[in-house]
């Protein structure tokens, strides 16, 4: 999402010397498509030459020495640099944070941050990201192709080591109410932290968007978790959670079509009977001339990248449509690629930092 950062094809010696996590500015040149923005201050990206030195380098998640928790905000700002960099400055500006990546999409107009640490030093740094955000962003300027409902779009946390989900339940309940209090906007729990059960998929909460969140308010039918239930025509509105590991990736068709993607998308997603525990979107990406398969893997372990890579590669084929590229949101573990290379699923700039095993391992140092 954004421009990809230019990227040097390295010897397996010297990307093995560099698996661990780098900070420090990095290149803001782009490639032929244009899909990972790098924002200064964030991760250095490296492409991996082979398949052979991915599996060298990613190992399983390790045990740590203290508790790790991950936080993987989502922004509605996807095209301004300048501000995306103030944003990943607010996060790694916490001592204990490790900012892991910053993907940014023009299209999508939303850019995800990844980080973890300690849980004290992520609810620090996600409350202070939001401080910035809430500060800048006005959604009556926003147009983009993913759904939003706010500013502050999305605010998930996810145990990691050490820390049970009761853990990041708490977390993401006192996030929550911080905000909520601070900003005096309406906040919906969702995933683990839901306080209902139809509150527990995303998309159930998220339903309707920033467009219909007054109308929503106004009934009183479905009052949020904290916070007012007046509308922000500025902020909108803030969903924060607590869940598993998630996996986000995006298959780009070769074709403009918008109805193939969408149709595509419906014969992958689990909603519509095809693989489980997978969400699907199809998506126009005009400034690329491209079309997007979108999707969440909720369970890595349930659907690996590859079996969802593979599906929508089957289902486009039947409709005479190639791949053009795949793109990873945020980071995966290594268990997400089931023994395949990053390459044999469209990612052909993989980069090792965009593993999670890789930081917590450095976690540890």
């Amino acid at each position: 999402m954004g421009s990809v950062v230019a990227t040097r094809q390295r010897s397996p010696r010297s990307m093995m010397a560099a698996s661990s996590p780098t900070r420090g500015p990095t290149s803001t040149r782009g490639s032929e498509t244009g899909c990972r923005s790098r924002i200064a201050c964030s991760v250095r990206a490296r492409s991996l030459p082979t398949g052979r030195t991915f599996i060298a380098v990613a190992r399983s998640i390790p045990d740590v020495p203290r508790p790790l928790i991950e936080c993987v905000a989502n922004v509605s700002e996807g095209r301004d640099r300048a501000r995306l960099a103030l944003f990943a400055v607010a996060v790694r500006g916490v001592p204990g944070v490790t900012l892991m990546d910053v993907h940014a999409d023009a299209d999508h107009h939303r850019s995800v941050f990844s980080f973890l640490g300690t849980p004290g030093a992520v609810e620090t740094a996600a409350l202070a990201l939001a401080e910035r955000v809430l500060g800048e962003i006005d959604l009556r300027e926003h147009e983009g192709v993913h759904p939003r409902i706010g500013a502050l779009d999305v605010v998930p946390f996810v145990p990691l080591a050490g820390l049970e989900m009761a853990d990041a339940v708490a977390l993401a309940r006192r996030v929550g109410r911080a905000i909520a209090t601070r900003h005096r906007l309406p906040v919906w729990y969702y995933g683990h932290a839901a306080t209902r059960p139809e509150r527990r998929r995303l998309p159930d909460v998220r339903r309707g968007g920033y467009e219909r969140l007054a109308e929503r308010l106004a009934t009183g039918g479905d009052p949020p978790d904290e916070g007012p239930p007046r509308f922000d025509a500025r902020a909108g509105a803030v969903l924060v959670g607590a869940r598993e590991i998630l996996v986000a990736f995006n298959v780009w068709l070769d074709t403009r079509d918008v109805e193939v993607a969408r149709e595509v998308a419906r014969a992958v997603r689990e909603s519509s009977g095809g693989l489980a525990a997978v969400q699907a979107l199809g998506l126009p990406l005009p400034r690329r001339g491209v079309v997007q398969v979108s999707m969440n893997l909720l369970d890595h372990r349930v659907t690996p990248i590859p079996a969802a890579f593979d599906r929508v590669r089957e289902e486009a084929a039947r409709r005479g449509v190639g791949i053009r590229r795949a793109e990873l949101v945020g980071v995966a573990p290594r268990a997400a690629f089931a023994g395949r290379s990053p390459e044999s699923v469209g990612l052909a700039d993989f980069a090792p930092e965009l593993l999670l095993d890789v930081h917590v391992a450095a976690s540890a140092r």
